[in-house]
């Protein structure tokens, strides 16, 4: 079983990447493989509507997106973290998000276990998890819900709340990556 963290922000060492540190943590225990893609420091270029990937099922471009589709063909599950900006996913999260175009048609992220996990400082949260689950859901993906943590600086989710009452950031976080593994064991037969 393998899971695949993409790391949509733009800061390094953030709080998205605390949230998904502790999510591919709790996987691992769970019995997971695990791979931490931080997006920014690749070179994806942005759709230009083209529309070859109707015809080919492969995106034209020859870029870094390619380590991302490998990863995700490749693997079992998936948790999408970005940080909240302007009650959007950032420009990062967004280009994969369009560049996945091409697997609409092929069908490859079918079936695949998918969960959303969310930095904010204080709103927005609600309206990213929705917007990740209607990617997930227009790929056909089983979704395995998602996880807010509430923080401002570098680090604070570390001690912030969650988006559920009485759970930490890090508590959603970790609950993410276990529901993520349990969920592909059980389309795979195993026990939990």
């Amino acid at each position: 079983m393998k899971i695949i963290g993409l790391v949509c922000s733009p800061r390094q060492g953030g709080n998205t990447q605390i949230l998904m540190e502790e999510a591919l943590a709790a996987a691992r225990e769970a019995g997971a493989q695990t791979e931490l893609i931080f997006v920014p420091d690749l070179d994806i270029a942005p759709c230009d509507a083209c529309g070859s990937c109707e015809e080919s099922g492969r995106c034209k471009n020859n870029d870094d997106m390619d380590i991302i589709t490998q990863s995700l063909e490749d693997a079992d599950g998936m948790i999408f973290g970005t940080p909240v900006y302007f009650i959007n996913v950032t420009a990062q999260a967004k280009t994969v998000i369009d560049r996945t175009y091409a697997y609409i048609r092929t069908g490859k992220l079918k079936g695949k276990v998918a969960a959303a996990l969310i930095a904010a400082r204080q709103i927005g949260a609600g309206q990213v998890l929705s917007l990740l689950y209607t990617f997930f859901a227009v790929h056909r993906m089983i979704i395995a819900g998602g996880g807010i943590g509430y923080g401002r600086e570098i680090g604070e989710v570390r001690t912030g709340p969650g988006g559920a009452p009485g759970f930490t950031a890090l508590q959603e976080a970790r609950s993410v990556g276990r529901n993520v593994a349990a969920m592909i064991k059980k389309f795979k037969g195993e026990s939990a």
